[in-house]
């Protein structure tokens, strides 16, 4: 069973940068697509980025980003610490929110899967972010 614990948040002026972690404290992420979620003030859950493991091994994982945080935010995955990470520079009041990150051993026939919250089984608690102007 994975169990996620993300670490990160805070508060930060407008334009600097946070690096949100998301450790496993169960099994392994290795071999699970990982994502990451927001809530923003007053709002539904969205979708942020998602890292696609591919199960045939030779193709590298596959990234996605959501419209707002493409060219700023960068998922990553770092399997020795079983942990994955959200770098987010230039960020704006407008991503104040809650972050989640989220995981998943399934493999979907359709990437655009990776975008729905209901396609992920594992969650952490949330991390709160914060952007002062």
């Amino acid at each position: 069973q994975v169990e996620l614990v993300e670490t990160g948040g805070g508060l930060v002026q407008a334009g600097g940068s946070l690096r949100l972690s998301c450790a496993s404290s169960g099994d392994t992420l290795t071999k699970s697509s990982v994502a990451w979620f927001r809530q923003l003030p007053g709002e539904e859950q969205e979708f942020v980025s998602t890292l696609i493991w591919h199960t045939d091994g030779a193709t590298s994982e596959t990234t996605y980003y959501s419209d707002s945080v493409e060219g700023r935010f960068t998922i990553s995955r770092d399997n020795a610490q079983n942990a994955i990470y959200l770098q987010m520079n230039n960020l704006g009041p407008e991503d104040t929110g809650v972050y989640y990150c989220a995981a998943t051993p399934l493999v979907y026939m359709s990437d655009s899967f990776y975008f729905r919250k209901d396609s992920y089984s594992a969650w952490g608690q949330g991390t709160q972010v914060t952007v002062d102007s």
